[in-house]
């Protein structure tokens, strides 16, 4: 039983939820520090508006003065991308920013344990965190929440400043089924190919719906990882991409930025040295996932896979 005090469902999400139809969740990160202004908040509209031209309603979470908003005004998006003392949340920092009443973008991590609390079932995003690049072990909290939560995340890969085959590995050893989405191989963020293995491919949203409704049949706990590949048409060439990353990772050491702050400062530096690419690739990803996610969504509802199987 969800605490109605903290967890605030916009009138629409609440009546789409109670009558079974399609919810698509999105983050708020991307648009309080993913992208660049006015590129954030157009996009924040755009993707709800492509999650509605599926049929499904969109549910962009964030927090704000400390409560958990599950379906946000255009004013509410207005505010998240044009504040400057958003901060950002994962699930660690949640009940700080309840009990100081913040007001916090929610993280990929932070997305999926509240989509879950009040029954969202699939959650579209950019790309996931993961294992950080370096001798020490430094652990997205994105993945332990993909472990634990059986969610279905719609998604381009992990983010490609990370380490992307540890990234992949981690997933495997904990149980994560990555789906290729349309791809036989795990896409890099901005990139289509990686070289690394998926466990299995999917075609179309109903194909999608089959692996995410045998998961739930099972009784596992996990979530359902659905990889999207870039549009080929906004994919920044691998030579422009390895150059840029080299740069802005050197850039970084020398300037001692690491932890929490270094993807996005990473992600930053790649626009700028690619001329805008890497962000014109972001937008794109962001926006075809979230059609993506919606026709899954709608591909769930009414199909029963037990009867099937």
């Amino acid at each position: 039983m969800i605490d109605h005090s903290i967890f605030i469902l916009s009138s629409e999400v609440e009546e789409a939820l109670a009558e079974g139809r399609a919810v698509v969740a999105l983050e708020s990160t991307v648009i309080a520090h993913g992208l660049p202004r006015p590129q954030n908040l157009e996009t924040a509209l755009r993707l709800e508006q492509i999650v509605r031209a599926t049929g499904s309603i969109p549910a962009t979470i964030a927090i704000l003065k400390g409560k958990l908003h599950i379906g946000l005004s255009a004013e509410q998006l207005k505010h998240l991308a044009e504040a400057d003392d958003v901060h950002k949340v994962s699930r660690r920092d949640l009940a700080v920013a309840v009990a100081s009443k913040l007001d916090g973008a929610t993280t990929v991590a932070t997305t999926i344990w509240i989509a879950n609390q009040v029954g969202i079932e699939i959650f579209a995003t950019g790309g996931i965190g993961g294992v950080h690049r370096g001798e020490l072990p430094d652990i997205s909290a994105d993945l332990p929440e993909l472990a634990r939560i059986p969610l279905t995340v719609v998604c381009s890969g992990a983010k490609i400043v990370l380490d992307l085959p540890a990234t992949r590995e981690w997933l495997e050893t904990n149980g994560v089924t990555v789906i290729g989405y349309g791809c036989d191989e795990m896409p890099a963020f901005y990139s289509i190919r990686s070289g690394l293995p998926v466990d299995a491919r999917a075609d179309s949203p109903a194909e999608a719906a089959r692996y995410i409704q045998a998961r739930d049949a099972l009784g596992l706990k996990s979530s359902v990882l659905i990889t999207v590949p870039v549009p080929a048409s906004a994919e920044v060439p691998a030579h422009v991409l390895q150059d840029a990353l080299e740069r802005a990772l050197r850039e970084a050491d020398s300037e001692g930025i690491k932890g929490r702050e270094l993807t996005p400062f990473l992600l930053k530096r790649l626009g700028e040295l690619s001329a805008g690419a890497t962000l014109r690739a972001n937008i794109a990803l962001l926006e075809n996932n979230a059609r993506v996610a919606g026709e899954i969504a709608g591909a769930l509802i009414g199909k029963n896979i037990v009867e099937e199987l």
